[in-house]
């Protein structure tokens, strides 16, 4: 009995030593003692330290390659400049040369004149020294002078030295005429006479050629110094620069014509109505003006309006077609196009600038 106890009590012993926890001590500790698990705070932290690294190698990143971007911005604005500055001063070269080039080409004018009036030495050297001194003119001063002579302080696309010179032809009594003085009607070119007498275009052909172009020429002046003498207001406006830019492309488009007349060259039919209209504008003649200017451009062609061959057969009056001298001139070429445009924007402007006394006379 008493060894039965004895083991009995060695069995519930050993359960309860199998039974008993372990501490936390041998809980986390393995065979060799390290840890078996990691905490959450230590997973967390080491995250965010990557996270930290990771942002600060990024931004160094992109701190080096703002710093590329800006320098090539520089180097690129740099060259931009030195390109912009280059530009520039070739520009500045080339109007140098053609100040030049105008001065020489006006020198020399001056000096074909002065022989066929038969002006002496002493004259042409006086002439010479005033001119120099007109040309040491500061530009407020060459304003103050123009202004006590009544004249616009500045024509369209004038440069100083170019304003000097009218000084000094405004100054010595030297007219031409690309600056007039503004008048009250379109005034004769010669002896009293009307810009073109229509008898005499055929008998002197190169007088009513240099008559028309100191008609045009007049015309233009006067459209200039109309432009000039808006308010800069109007100026800056849209219309006022739709107007400014018609008036450059009417004188651009009508060197074409200037060239044929100052040749001679220019066909007798165009030159027959030029001269017509020409002679009807000067008399304030604004409607038959407009009727030549439509005979000029559109003519008595035939239009062949639809269809013109159905069959085998012609229709009748086809032929007239392709007749010469039934074609419109303003078909020919653009240049003769262009110069035509041109000539109807001088006759809207005569109108508007001399007015005809007759009310039926005026336009549409």
């Amino acid at each position: 009995m008493d060894a039965f106890a004895s083991i009995l009590s060695a069995e519930m012993a050993k359960k309860k030593t199998a039974a008993k926890p372990k501490p936390d001590s041998e809980s986390t500790s393995g065979a060799g003692g390290g840890n078996k698990y990691i905490r959450r705070a230590d997973v967390e932290k080491a995250r965010q330290e990557q996270y930290l690294a990771d942002q600060a190698r990024l931004e160094a990143e992109r701190a080096e390659r703002a710093l590329k971007k800006r320098k090539a911005e520089e180097e690129a604005t740099a060259e931009r400049e030195r390109q912009l500055e280059k530009r520039q001063r070739l520009r500045d070269e080339k109007e140098k040369q053609r100040l030049q080039k105008e001065r020489d080409e006006e020198d020399e004018k001056q000096r074909k004149l002065r022989e066929k009036s038969g002006i002496s030495g002493d004259d042409e050297d006086g002439d010479d020294a005033k001119m120099q001194q007109v040309e040491q003119m500061d530009e407020e001063t060459a304003v103050q002078r123009l202004r006590d002579l009544k004249e616009p302080v500045r024509l369209f696309g004038e440069s100083h030295a170019q304003r000097l010179k009218r000084i000094h032809r405004l100054t010595h009594g030297i007219s031409t005429p690309g600056t007039p003085k503004r008048t009250s009607s379109p005034p004769p070119l010669s002896g009293g006479e009307l810009l073109i007498d229509p008898k005499n275009v055929t008998s002197d052909p190169a007088y009513a050629r240099r008559q028309l172009l100191g008609w045009f020429q007049l015309v233009i002046s006067e459209w200039k110094i109309a432009l000039e003498s808006r308010d800069e207001e109007l100026k800056e406006s849209y219309q006022g620069k739709q107007a400014t830019t018609a008036m450059t492309q009417a004188i651009e488009n009508l060197q074409p014509l200037f060239r044929h007349l100052r040749k001679g060259d220019l066909d007798e039919e165009v030159f027959a109505k030029v001269v017509e209209l020409v002679v009807e504008a000067q008399c304030r003649r604004y409607v038959r003006a407009n009727d030549v200017y439509l005979r000029l451009s559109i003519g008595n062609a035939a239009w062949p309006i639809g269809v013109t061959m159905v069959g085998i057969h012609e229709r009748s009056a086809r032929e007239k077609l392709h007749e010469k001298g039934k074609s419109a001139h303003i078909m020919s070429d653009e240049a003769t196009r262009k110069y035509l445009q041109s000539i109807k924007r001088c006759l809207n402007f005569a109108q508007t600038r001399w007015p005809p006394e007759d009310p039926m006379q005026i336009m549409g």
